[in-house]
């Protein structure tokens, strides 16, 4: 099984969408293991409505919490203690598309973040960035984290209009390459998802 885990430079830069274009690109399984916010829905409602192809199997989510806000706080919230020796993999053959909540450092319990479910799961890493200020250093600090931990950094996935200067130094200062781009969208669509796909597809 291949493993991807899509994670970002932040909140909100665009991994739902990712995750439903590696989905349709590769016709892999999609996995959220932590959810928050599901006030509002949840990413897996997301990407059952954005993805068009029958081989795609989004798994449950482990934890799913109401509050939209770090899942430490969202599962102190509602009495409830994330342990990550119980967020496993689920059992399947095909490619899995992991998201995570926020970005790496985004605190799951007292002692565990996200990136502790990363190098758990011996995952290869998707990073999402969007351009905006400061977007540089947040990229930079996540792709140096990544890398001082061992893990396995396949490039980074851009979201949102294109910033030349950014994305150059970015690329040059961490050795990474852009995967992918997608641009900016007012709707995002099964058809949108499809068109984007076909550029995913080789990742």
């Amino acid at each position: 099984m291949r493993k991807i885990f899509v994670t970002g430079i932040g909140t909100d830069v665009g991994k739902t969408v990712v995750a439903a274009i590696l989905c349709e690109a590769l016709q892999a399984d999609y996995w959220k293991p932590v959810q928050t916010g599901t006030y509002y829905g949840t990413d897996a409602d997301k990407i059952r409505k954005y993805i068009s192809n029958t081989k795609t199997f989004v798994h449950p989510e482990t934890y799913c919490l109401k509050h939209y806000m770090s899942p430490h706080a969202a599962s102190e919230m509602e009495g409830i203690a994330i342990d990550i020796d119980k967020i496993n993999l689920p059992q399947t053959n095909n490619t899995l598309i992991i998201e995570g909540a926020g970005g790496l450092m985004v605190p799951l319990n007292n002692k565990q973040m996200v990136l502790d479910m990363i190098v758990k799961f011996d995952a290869e890493v998707l990073v999402v960035v969007q351009n905006y200020l400061g977007s540089i250093n947040h990229t930079l600090l996540t792709l140096e984290v990544l890398k001082n931990r061992g893990l396995k950094v396949m490039g980074t996935i851009f979201n949102g209009p294109q910033h030349k200067l950014s994305e150059d130094i970015i690329c040059e200062m961490s050795g990474t390459k852009i995967l992918a781009r997608v641009g900016k969208e007012n709707l995002i669509t099964k058809e949108v998802v499809a068109r984007y796909a076909d550029d995913f597809r080789n990742i």
